[in-house]
């Protein structure tokens, strides 16, 4: 089998267990935000295994047809919004030099997807009132939760390259 076949193969079932890990996500009652963030792993297998083009193409894919098939569209718009594409950009920040550098492209990236959550959330909800400590703290609170995410989903990327992927 040729490597692009190879490739595209492994992309497309990467896609299905994304999708369907995005479905769990949204028929189960607990654990939501955990599965959707277990789904960006498969996103970063592909970019393990073939690169950041089969990245963006099993993000592209899954996103598309979770939108069509996920009943629950929370979920999938938290996936579109930030999980999806997050391990495509850590692995070409990673490749920055300087760690203060490279954390501080991941809090841009994750500021303005929270940015973007936030002005959904408000055309949502017409009115929180006073919106300053409310937004304080999801800004707070989400770069807190975000460093201890993305130490995890480092290990798991780690994990997944020691014992799972043949690219050793």
């Amino acid at each position: 089998m040729s490597r692009k076949t190879r490739v595209l193969t492994m992309s497309a079932l990467i896609s299905a267990l994304a999708v369907l890990t995005l479905y769990f996500a949204s028929v189960w009652p607990t654990g939501r935000i955990g599965l959707v963030a277990l789904a960006s792993v498969f996103t970063a297998a592909a970019v393990v295994e073939g690169g950041v083009r089969p990245g963006i193409g099993v993000y592209v894919v899954s996103s598309v047809i979770a939108l069509l098939l996920v009943p629950e569209r929370s979920t999938t718009l938290l996936y579109i919004v930030f999980f999806g594409y997050y391990p495509i950009l850590k692995s070409l920040f990673e490749r920055v030099r300087g760690t203060a550098l490279q954390w501080l492209l991941k809090l841009l990236v994750l500021n303005a997807a929270l940015t973007v959550i936030w002005f959904f959330l408000r055309a949502l909800i017409f009115d929180f009132g006073d919106e300053t400590p409310l937004v304080a703290l999801l800004y707070l609170g989400g770069n807190i939760v975000f460093a201890l995410f993305d130490y995890g989903f480092s290990k798991l990327i780690w994990l997944y390259i020691n014992r799972v992927s043949r690219r050793r």
